[in-house]
């Protein structure tokens, strides 16, 4: 809960990601909150309030998803929306603003974007910025189970992560100026 706070502050791309990330454990500890206490939440420093707070964060996520029916994969729908409002930011930097720098970002992952998008099963209508958060949560996945990255996907996921960076840079400038879109 306090990283999830400080992600969602900071980097709205990196929060999915974190969320994904938790979502998933959630998942390996069969949406259990005495597992999550024991394993997790006491790890927290701090005094018996936060982790309570902490706690009770996690036993609401599981909650929501057990209500949205996403204990076995999938996304919760606040999350969801994030990724939908990062891909109408993209579409709308690409199109309406003409943000050359976002523009310049994108086409240098455009060709990994349709190379990833070919390796994996994920639904066509998937958006390009979805598709880049679902790659760099694959490479993260890897990282922690400490496989190599060859070199190759290495360069096309710095085009993802430099794409995305800007994209929730230019989100959180929205936010902070309460800009329409």
């Amino acid at each position: 809960m306090l990283i999830a706070r400080e992600k969602r502050k900071s980097n709205v791309a990196e929060y999915i990601l974190y969320m994904w990330q938790v979502e998933d454990m959630l998942r390996a500890m069969q949406m259990d909150i005495e597992l999550v206490n024991r394993n997790v939440v006491s790890q927290f420093g701090g005094d018996d309030a936060t982790r309570k707070e902490i706690s009770d964060w996690y036993d609401n996520l599981i909650e929501m998803m057990r209500k949205e029916e996403v204990t076995k994969s999938g996304h919760v729908q606040v999350v969801k929306n994030m990724v939908n409002e990062l891909t109408e930011l993209h579409f709308h930097l690409l199109h309406n603003v003409q943000d050359m720098k976002y523009k310049q970002l994108f086409m240098m992952a455009a060709n990994n974007l349709l190379d990833y998008r070919r390796k994996t099963n994920l639904p066509e209508e998937v958006s390009d910025v979805e598709l880049a958060l679902h790659a760099l949560y694959g490479r993260l996945m890897l990282r922690l189970q400490k496989k190599e990255i060859n070199s190759q996907t290495t360069m096309a996921m710095e085009t993802f992560s430099r794409m995305l960076a800007y994209l929730a840079l230019r989100y959180k400038e929205v936010e902070e100026n309460e800009e329409m879109m």
